[in-house]
């Protein structure tokens, strides 16, 4: 009985101690399929400035943006850290009018800019 409450405990323990992580169902999206369209672009800058509806994708992702940014993407996956890097730096060189709408909504004091850009490049 002892031993068996022991197991419980630890196997509980260990459970709980593991990270909580985002959804990994989309972190296989074809980011360089949306930097080449004009309207994928549009789609998801409009869904994450309430300007229009969601694809599942983006919706994922509007509703866990305000939390990784807050946390430094601490309860991301790998992919998704990677694919962060790659679509703030597609957006810093390539749609800085849309990185700048969208850094007003989400970082208007640029909290989260200034500890990135401390590290350099994204």
């Amino acid at each position: 009985m002892k031993v068996s409450l022991l197991l419980a405990v630890c196997f509980f323990a260990v459970a709980y101690a593991e990270k909580a992580r985002y959804d990994s169902k989309f972190d296989n999206i074809d980011l360089n399929e949306i930097f080449q369209s004009a309207r994928l672009i549009k789609n998801y800058h409009d869904c994450f400035m309430d300007r229009g509806k969601c694809t599942p994708q983006g919706a994922q992702i509007k509703k866990n943006l305000p939390d990784a940014l807050k946390t430094e993407c601490d309860k991301c996956t790998e992919k998704q850290k990677e694919n962060a890097k790659k679509t703030l730096n597609f957006l810093l060189e390539e749609k800085p009018d849309l990185y700048k709408e969208l850094e007003a909504k989400y970082d208007p004091d640029q909290v989260y800019r200034k500890k990135k850009s401390e590290l350099g490049r994204f």
